[in-house]
């Protein structure tokens, strides 16, 4: 089956819930408004199960009820891994018959993001998800510029150490600014490098949409879940691919 509607307490029942916050004081007026504001989205019946002052001025709410609405998961649309993944010694001897020398990664979190648990789950030697982060490669120079690194702080060390790749986590998303400070970073590379000389653009964090690397101008959207085996398997598959093949 395709076709498929969310489930609560039965199968099919179509129970959902949810979370938000109003900018309303906590009362019952703000409670009418949570179930007004859930009757709109589609749940019809929708109760307040959970409400808390956020302050004077805000509450927050949970709220559960029923939707009708289907989905044929037929036309869901992901992004499929689409290479296969290496072990460390592996990649490693991927990067030493393609290269013949040190794949260079830099990275770091730009903007004012100062949330490095992204980057150094991926890049520190520690890793993520009990495996070795980049740095345990032997064949990858890492180089991890920390947080609040400003675009061309990062180009300008892109090109110093001469970067295969380019890895930037994005954490902080209010306003949409991972996206902003993407799309100013890519832009920044396009126009800093020849097209065929441009290191290979990544970008991770929670709130990414893998579909959306075309849109914004790099060459691949990690989400969350992401551990360092995936990154550096596809820093080979795009790099190195022959090896891979071979």
């Amino acid at each position: 089956m395709t076709i498929v509607r969310p489930y609560g307490d039965t199968t099919g029942d179509g129970m959902v819930q949810l979370s938000f916050t109003l900018p309303v004081a906590h009362s019952k007026v703000a409670e009418g408004a949570a179930v007004q504001l859930a009757n709109k989205m589609g749940m019809d019946p929708a109760l307040v199960v959970h409400s808390k002052a956020m302050g004077p001025d805000f509450t927050f709410f949970v709220v559960y009820g029923r939707v009708n609405h289907l989905i044929d998961t037929s036309q869901v649309e992901v992004v499929e891994r689409d290479y296969p993944l290496l072990t460390p010694k592996e990649v490693n001897a991927a990067i030493k018959r393609g290269l013949r020398r040190r794949l260079v990664v830099v990275g770091g979190c730009i903007g004012t993001d100062a949330h490095t648990v992204g980057i150094d789950a991926i890049m520190n030697i520690k890793g993520f998800a009990g495996e070795k982060g980049l740095e345990y490669y032997r064949e990858l120079k890492v180089v991890n510029l920390g947080a609040q690194v400003s675009v061309p702080q990062l180009v300008d060390r892109a090109r110093a150490e001469k970067a295969d790749a380019v890895l930037v986590s994005q954490v902080v998303t209010q306003r949409d600014a991972h996206l902003l400070n993407t799309r100013e970073m890519s832009a920044a590379f396009r126009e800093a490098y020849p097209e065929d000389r441009r290191p290979l653009l990544i970008v991770g964090g929670p709130r990414f949409d893998e579909t959306m690397a075309g849109e914004l101008g790099v060459d691949r959207v990690f989400t969350r879940g992401t551990t360092p085996g995936e990154v550096a398997s596809f820093l080979v598959h795009r790099l190195a691919p022959a090896e891979v093949a071979a």
